[in-house]
C-alpha cells in the first residue's frame, strides 16, 4: 500500500511515502519557516522525485497529537484536505507512538517525551521486544516528578526520544538507571514513523475516516485554561 504520511507536531514539518514497509523518500524541514508555508509543497516534491502522481496515493498518514497546537492543526488539516477529496483512509496516528517507532530499538523500553512547559511533559511508555513494539501506558501529560517515580520502577534500558529529550535526561540521570539520549539526528519527530504507525493501523482494520479525524491534544489550550480560569473566578 502506497502510504502518504505528515509531521507538523513540533518545530520541524516533515513528509514521508512508503509503500507498504518500504521508505521511497521522506523530506525534513526544520528552518523556522511556518508549516503552512512549507507542508503542501515539500508533499508535492516528494512525490514528484519519487516518481508519483496523488492519485497513485492509495492512504494518508498524520501525526494527530500531542503536540503543539497550531502544528497539530496545520497537520491534520493537510491530511484531511488531502484524503477527502480522493475518499482515501486517513489515520490520525499518536505523535508520542510515530516517535517510538521510528526510534527502531529492538530490547529495552522507548520513552517518547515533549515539552508540555508548565512542568510537565507529553510522554507514553513502550517496550520493544524482539523489534516488536508494545505499548505499556497511554498517551498522557504528567510532570517530571511523576514520570520520575514510574521510570524508577523499570529494569532495563529506556531510550529516550523527542525534543524533551535533553531535558528529561538532565533531570531524572541521578535517580533513574538506564536512561539514554538519543543523539541529536535521532531526537526528533519524523513522518516515516508516522507511515509506519498508519499501516498498522490500516492492517488491524481500525477506523481510519477523514470525516471523523481530529486533534488529540491532551490538554486545554492556555487560551481555553484561561478563559475557564476567568468563568470560574465570576
Amino acid at each position: 500500500m502506497l502510504i502518504l504520511a505528515f509531521e507538523t507536531s513540533a518545530k520541524a514539518a516533515s513528509v514521508a511515502l512508503m509503500d507498504d514497509t518500504k521508505l521511497l523518500g521522506e523530506v525534513y524541514q526544520n528552518t523556522g519557516l511556518t508549516h503552512s508555508q512549507t507542508l503542501l509543497r515539500m508533499a508535492q516534491d516528494l512525490m514528484e522525485s519519487c516518481g508519483y502522481t496523488p492519485k497513485q496515493i492509495e492512504a494518508v498518514a498524520v501525526a494527530a497529537g500531542p503536540g503543539s497546537f497550531t502544528g497539530v492543526r496545520i497537520g491534520v488539516a493537510a491530511a484531511k484536505g488531502f484524503a477527502w477529496g480522493a475518499e482515501l483512509p486517513c489515520c490520525g496516528v499518536s505523535t508520542l507512538e510515530a516517535m517510538a517507532r521510528n526510534m527502531g530499538v529492538q530490547e529495552g523500553f522507548v520513552l517518547p517525551v515533549m515539552d508540555a512547559r508548565r512542568e510537565q511533559v507529553y510522554t507514553a511508555l513502550f517496550e520493544a521486544q524482539d523489534g516488536t513494539l508494545a505499548r505499556i501506558t497511554e498517551d498522557r501529560a504528567i510532570s517530571l516528578r511523576q514520570l520520575e517515580e514510574e521510570l524508577k520502577k523499570l529494569t532495563k534500558p529506556i531510550f529516550l526520544v523527542g525534543d524533551g529529550s535533553v531535558l528529561c535526561y538532565n533531570m531524572l540521570k541521578e535517580t533513574v538507571c538506564g536512561l539514554i539520549c538519543p543523539p541529536e539526528h535521532r531526537m526528533h519527530q519524523r513522518a516515516a514513523g508516522v507511515a509506519l504507525a498508519g499501516l498498522e493501523m490500516l492492517a488491524e482494520g481500525k477506523s481510519c475516516d477523514a470525516g471523523a479525524l481530529t486533534p488529540n491534544y491532551l490538554r486545554l489550550s492556555q487560551a481555553e485554561r484561561e478563559r475557564l480560569e476567568r468563568q470560574q473566578k465570576a
